[in-house]
């Protein structure tokens, strides 16, 4: 599905800001359960649960009757997006919000940095260029910032 590019721009922003709410209530459901991993199991099944009600809804199970078919590194991004909320659920009560977004946006840049320049998982390539390089150095003080 292509966009206009300001609509598409904000629907990321708005993913952005949904990240940024759903720390801090993830963080008070783990305060509630007593332990980060558990309310990161919680938070992941009713996503799960979600996505799939959506997928089938917009697909029907045709999509996901092909999922023999993914290689085993496809599947991967399920555990990084594990860690990742484990991360924010466990950094959030002791770095607070701002600064835990400001790290979790400048190790996304670093990587998307990586994957730009390599072009790793079939993705096309683009150059690492001195603007790139001081957007980055721009959340890298923006996060010194954050703790001061």
């Amino acid at each position: 599905m292509t966009l206009p590019l300001p609509l598409t721009i904000a629907i990321v922003i708005a993913a952005g800001m949904a990240l940024s709410t759903q720390a801090p209530l993830n963080a008070a459901l783990a305060r509630t359960l007593g332990q980060p991993v558990a309310a990161a199991a919680v938070s992941f099944g009713v996503g799960f649960m979600v996505l799939t009600l959506l997928s089938l809804l917009l697909g029907g199970p045709g999509p996901l009757t092909r999922l023999p078919a993914a290689t085993w590194w496809q599947v991967t991004g399920g555990i990084l997006g594990a860690f990742y909320v484990w991360a924010v659920i466990w950094g959030v009560p002791m770095l607070g919000v701002v600064t835990t977004v400001a790290a979790l946006i400048l190790g996304q840049m670093v990587a998307a940095l990586v994957l730009d320049a390599t072009g790793l998982f079939g993705l096309p390539v683009h150059a690492v260029s001195p603007t790139r390089l001081a957007a980055a150095g721009l959340v890298a003080a923006g996060l010194v910032m954050s703790r001061l």
